[in-house]
């Protein structure tokens, strides 16, 4: 098990960069993708041969493809792979421009879909490995007035997973949706976190919504990203069948929230909606 080769990507930071460090520390080998290669390797301070650092453009598909290659030709393998790079993006539906709601799929969505893309011939010819997709709580209930794109984003990378656990499940790959709730990384700081070029005044929940996750949550997320990565870990090396990974006391409230609002609107209609047949 120490010896499984793990593909991380945005690793220069928050919990791509936790997981990076703890498992080299476990004796895993490592590559790991970031938009800034000194930097990454900075960041992971780890010279070893375990440990490859790429700098990558995951919304270029070359530069992915060569990422990939890289990775095979210094490891010989890729047995893990964690899609983590993301960034969060607050704003209303209205004010979010068209080119602000496409950048954030761009990274959230697509960057992942090339990373996946690229590496299933490998994975599927091997018969074996693991992906993880790193989501949100924000992908499973969309309540958070001011980041309706984001959720998008994530509720994307919920839905694309399970279709992509059913297909790959002949060829021994298993595929894991993370969905966490609030951890104590650098998400909710500028660098993470981005907000609208132009602001409506109106909406003040939008607003009051953004300023309480800048001010307020910021530095104050309940949730150990170490142990976070522990649990990921933890779900590879008991190689257990885990599609819905939920992680935090917070994400499961939420969760277990919307999972009853949807029964209730189910159960509020079900006669007239279930007799619907011709």
């Amino acid at each position: 098990m120490k010896k499984k080769v793990w593909f991380v990507t945005g690793a220069s930071q928050g919990l791509g960069l936790t997981l990076v460090k703890k498992l080299l520390r476990e004796g895993y080998r490592v590559a790991a993708t970031s938009r800034n290669r000194d930097e990454l390797a900075k960041a992971v301070a780890s010279d070893g041969e375990d440990f490859l650092p790429l700098q990558t453009d995951l919304k270029n598909e070359s530069s992915v493809a060569k990422s990939i290659a890289d990775t095979l030709a210094h490891f010989g393998a890729i047995d893990v792979v964690v899609n983590n790079a993301g960034y969060g993006l607050a704003g209303s539906i209205e004010e979010l421009s068209d080119e602000e709601a496409r950048g954030n799929f761009d990274v959230n969505v697509f960057g992942l879909l090339n990373v996946t893309r690229q590496v299933l011939p490998h994975l599927r010819a091997q018969r074996s490995g693991h992906i993880f997709n790193i989501s949100s709580i924000g992908g499973f209930t969309g309540a958070f007035p001011g980041f309706g794109i984001y959720c998008a984003t994530k509720f994307a990378v919920q839905g694309l997973s399970e279709s992509l656990a059913a297909e790959v499940a002949p060829f021994g790959i298993q595929v894991t949706a993370v969905s966490p709730g609030y951890f104590r990384t650098n998400f909710l700081m500028e660098s993470s976190l981005r907000v609208p070029r132009h602001e409506i005044a109106d909406y003040r929940n939008v607003r009051e919504m953004q300023d309480a996750h800048q001010h307020s949550y910021n530095g104050n997320q309940s949730g150990d990203p170490e142990k976070a990565a522990s649990v990921i870990l933890g779900v590879v090396e008991s190689n257990e069948n885990v599609l819905n990974l939920f992680l935090g006391p917070d994400a499961y409230a939420l969760a277990e929230q919307k999972i009853s609002a949807v029964q209730k609107d189910m159960l509020q209609v079900k006669a007239v909606a279930t007799a619907t047949n011709f």
